[in-house]
């Protein structure tokens, strides 16, 4: 490598480092300002979400990017942060919550000095914080209908307010559950296919153990055949020779007696 081009790596792999630890400070700065109580005319969260979410688009485009991992929980919790400032602000609480119910926090803490994602912490609280909404907005609701009523509060009315408080609860209970069965219902098809998967995985890689214990056995094999056929041909070939030599042999002699008897004949 080039000094220049050394130079040129160095640098590139300081910025990334630093807009990743940028990235990481201003997220727990998100983290902490969504776990405080607000004001409703508060901009500044929303405008450093929209700003991790430039960054972590920056940190995506860099040649010497962090692990797939990392991005991808960095990715989680932006997404958080930027669902929840949705939620905050619908109109009703129970739109609120049901929101709420499909956000995702992260899995891994941001700093070393957390036990608990930040981000599930500030879920939690939201989840705490829109049941409570929603329990008030219905005995709000109650209260007016018991202060419009023209005779005052008869047993009978604080009964059905009562019943139909029971029933609204009910019914977000019900709602809540029917969406935990679907997640768990996810989660399970997701374990079934992760089983599947790791079974077939494992049967191909029995399937390419036999392969390569095939293979290696057949080398030896290929190996012993080879040197047998090299023992074969040096055999032959030391016969071929030892042939050779005697019909050269045989053929001098003839030649040296044939010499001799030729002047006894004339």
């Amino acid at each position: 490598m080039a000094p220049a081009e050394g130079a040129g790596y160095r640098r590139e792999m300081m910025a990334a480092s630093r807009l990743e630890l940028n990235l990481v400070r201003l997220l727990c700065r998100c983290e902490a300002m969504a776990a405080e109580k607000r004001d409703p005319d508060e901009w500044r969260l929303e405008k450093y979400v929209g700003a991790l979410e430039d960054m972590l688009q920056a940190l995506k485009a860099q040649a010497s990017k962090p692990a797939s991992e990392v991005i991808n929980e960095y990715s989680r919790k932006v997404d958080f942060l930027k669902g929840m400032l949705q939620a905050e602000k619908l109109t009703s609480a129970s739109e609120k919550a049901l929101a709420n119910q499909f956000l995702a926090p992260g899995r891994v803490p941001t700093t070393a000095k957390e036990r608990v994602p930040a981000t599930k912490t500030v879920h939690l609280q939201s989840r705490a914080r829109y049941t409570s909404e929603m329990r008030s907005e219905l005995l709000g609701t109650l209260d007016l209908r018991k202060r419009t009523g023209a005779a005052g509060p008869r047993p009978g009315d604080e009964k059905q307010s009562a019943a139909e408080l029971d029933l609204v609860l009910q019914r977000h209970q019900n709602l809540q559950e029917k969406l935990a069965e679907e997640m768990l219902g996810l989660a399970r098809s997701l374990k079934t296919n992760t089983l599947a998967a790791q079974s077939v995985i494992k049967k191909d890689n029995q399937t390419l153990s036999h392969s390569l214990k095939m293979a290696d056995q057949n080398l030896e094999k290929l190996k012993t055949e080879s040197e047998r056929l090299e023992q074969h041909a040096q055999k032959s070939v030391n016969w071929l020779l030892w042939a050779m030599l005697i019909v050269v042999c045989f053929i001098f002699i003839s030649m040296i007696l044939f010499i001799r008897i030729m002047p006894k004949l004339k």
